[in-house]
């Protein structure tokens, strides 16, 4: 098994702006999502994110701790929310993000697993 993380986004306001119907489509695809990884693996975690506005990123600039308030990068989409899965590899994977709203961008990451040294496992 492989450990990856599915980072969400979507336009802000897309939530908020659904119909009924549409919700309930997101509410499904969510849930269709979590059956597939149930049969094929495990989630570690998942959750949505409160909202890119909220957001504190850190910087350092010569030598020095620099904190903005907002997103770390200006985009037209926000990462909303994520799913932390063990799967057998990258084309399953893809078929588990494919099941989620297609109004969503899902980046997969595999995690880099380490030891307790900080050296890379396998």
């Amino acid at each position: 098994m492989r450990r990856y993380l599915l980072l969400i986004a979507y336009e802000p306001g897309a939530w908020e702006s659904a119909t009924a119907e549409e919700r309930q489509g997101y509410v499904d695809g969510h849930a269709a999502f979590d059956r597939f990884v149930d049969e094929r693996g495990r989630k570690i975690s998942g959750a949505p994110l409160a909202g890119a506005d909220t957001a504190t990123t850190v910087r350092h600039r010569d030598g020095a701790r620099v904190l903005t308030d907002g997103p770390f990068a200006e985009s037209v989409e926000m990462v909303g929310g994520y799913y932390d899965v063990e799967l057998p590899d990258l084309d399953v994977a893809i078929e588990a993000a494919s099941l989620l709203p297609p109004a969503y961008a899902v980046e997969i990451r595999s995690v880099v697993e380490l030891d307790s040294s900080g050296r890379q496992v396998g």
